[in-house]
């Protein structure tokens, strides 16, 4: 099991900026992928984006161009970089690894005000 807390949330404008972190402990061995989803109030969780062991990412739609996922393995820690954000990213975001199974952080909220 991977223990996951997410910090970087906050209050921005739009067109604003922010960082997640994503800070891994426990059986990082373990982990063969790990990612990004959130959850905005009245909706499905969405996967925002994900990173394989080889580096490689994938994105959604909704955030391709504007968001990008890396991670310090080193540091055990995953970022989400979010540039141009819209009032409509304002959700509840998490971080997840499978390790096999998906372990899930208790998430940051990003609230972005028009």
């Amino acid at each position: 099991q991977v223990q996951l807390v997410e910090s970087g949330g906050g209050l921005v404008q739009a067109g604003g900026s922010l960082r997640l972190s994503c800070a891994a402990s426990g059986s990082i061995f373990r982990i063969t992928a790990m990612g990004w989803s959130r959850q905005a109030p009245g909706k499905q969780r969405e996967l925002v984006a994900g990173i394989l062991n080889d580096g490689s990412t994938n994105y959604s739609d909704s955030v391709k161009g504007r968001f990008t996922i890396s991670r310090d393995n080193a540091k055990n820690l995953m970022y989400l970089q979010m540039n141009n954000l819209k009032p409509e990213d304002t959700a509840v975001y998490y971080c997840y690894a499978f390790a096999p199974s998906r372990d899930w952080g208790q998430g940051t909220q990003v609230t972005v005000s028009s």
